[in-house]
């Protein structure tokens, strides 16, 4: 449905979002349900800006804004993707997961408690897409106990503040 008015054709999109968090612009999903809400974007908006600046949802970052980074994955639909290369208006309906979301009733994603048990978390500005990507994968079966089709698998995740060995 496109709806025409003085900033031209907006199309409605229906983003299913799962998130746990809570304060000022953000929604939180009861446990287990599957909510919608509408928003009207343009067809040019792309996935991370629609999150980041529409939803105040700021855990998936702007890097490199080429998909060359990983700073800006996210989960739709199970998948891993890079936000900033993704039209919002493709994932009409799609259930969105972002860093945001993993955590359930106040208990961190087992990943995300991984990445503090094992300080992995570095800097921190990379963080929230390797966290996501890891999900990914291992949701995608591609963890199977391989530690090179690991590494294949997020070596599109890069952190460039180098506090880790090679």
């Amino acid at each position: 449905m496109c709806i025409r008015d003085s900033y031209g054709v907006r199309p409605k999109i229906g983003v299913r979002v799962k998130l746990a968090s809570q304060g000022a612009g953000r929604w939180k999903d009861s446990a287990g349900s599957k909510s919608k809400f509408g928003l009207f974007v343009s067809e040019l908006l792309d996935m991370l800006d629609l999150l980041r600046e529409r939803l105040h949802l700021t855990g998936a970052k702007k890097g490199c804004d080429r998909g060359q980074c990983g700073a800006c994955t996210i989960l739709v639909d199970g998948q891993r993707i890079n936000s900033c290369l993704a039209l919002a208006v493709s994932y009409d309906g799609a259930a969105i997961t972002t860093i945001e979301g993993l955590a359930e009733n106040g208990v961190l994603h087992p990943v995300q408690q991984a990445f503090i048990d094992q300080d992995g978390v570095q800097g921190g500005f990379c963080t929230p897409g390797q966290i996501m990507s890891a999900v990914g994968l291992i949701a995608e079966a591609q963890a199977m106990g391989d530690a090179e089709r690991v590494r294949e698998a997020m070596s599109g995740n890069i952190c460039r503040c180098g506090a880790y060995q090679g």
